[in-house]
């Protein structure tokens, strides 16, 4: 028997077409496993997943990483929040006086008073502001997820994109293994690398 290729994917990344694109034309089967943030590459290191599908910075202590695609990020307040007179974008002088809910991975450190939260989960970050307490700053995949008609979001536009990426670690190297990589690259079975 075939060992299923098992691949992780954090909240917000699409795997979809490249499973349908796998199970399509390979005979292992592809188990996808949801991964929070916090833990994206735990799995990998511990081998309990093949490969995971991740959101940018990881430590690739070991680790093969491969560039997927990038995502805008969006700030998250009420309704009824000056964020929602914005047209489409607001920029990070716009948000400099507000209330970060969560702190956020890429591209901007907030100051310590803008801070001044508990650890929350994204969907507990939505959760607040749609309650008119702060803004969140997530990327516009998971902001869509947890999306509320209470809430609206808003492109940052001097905030740069969050990567998604494929990562495996650097021993497991194998053909089955680089047939993934080739699927989420747009290769198919008469392709070359």
């Amino acid at each position: 028997m075939i060992a299923p290729l098992r691949v992780g994917f954090v909240t917000g990344a699409t795997p979809d077409k490249w499973a349908r694109s796998w199970r399509a034309g390979r005979r292992e089967s592809l188990h996808l496993v949801p991964t929070t943030e916090a833990d994206q590459v735990d799995g990998v290191r511990d081998g309990s997943l093949d490969m995971a599908i991740v959101r940018l910075p990881v430590d690739r202590d070991d680790l093969h990483c491969v560039r997927l695609y990038d995502e805008l990020q969006v700030a998250v307040a009420s309704r009824e929040h000056l964020l929602a007179a914005a047209d489409d974008e607001v920029s990070l002088a716009d948000l400099a006086d507000e209330q970060l809910v969560r702190p956020h991975a890429s591209g901007w450190t907030p100051t310590a008073d803008q801070l001044d939260w508990p650890p929350m989960s994204e969907q507990e970050a939505i959760e607040t502001v749609a309650a008119g307490t702060g803004v969140v700053i997530l990327p516009m995949s998971v902001a869509r997820i947890h999306q509320r008609k209470d809430v609206v979001s808003r492109v940052v536009s001097d905030l740069g994109p969050t990567t998604i990426a494929l990562v495996w670690r650097i021993e497991r190297d194998d053909e089955v293994t680089q047939a993934f990589v080739g699927v989420t690259k747009g290769r198919t079975p008469r392709s070359s690398r």
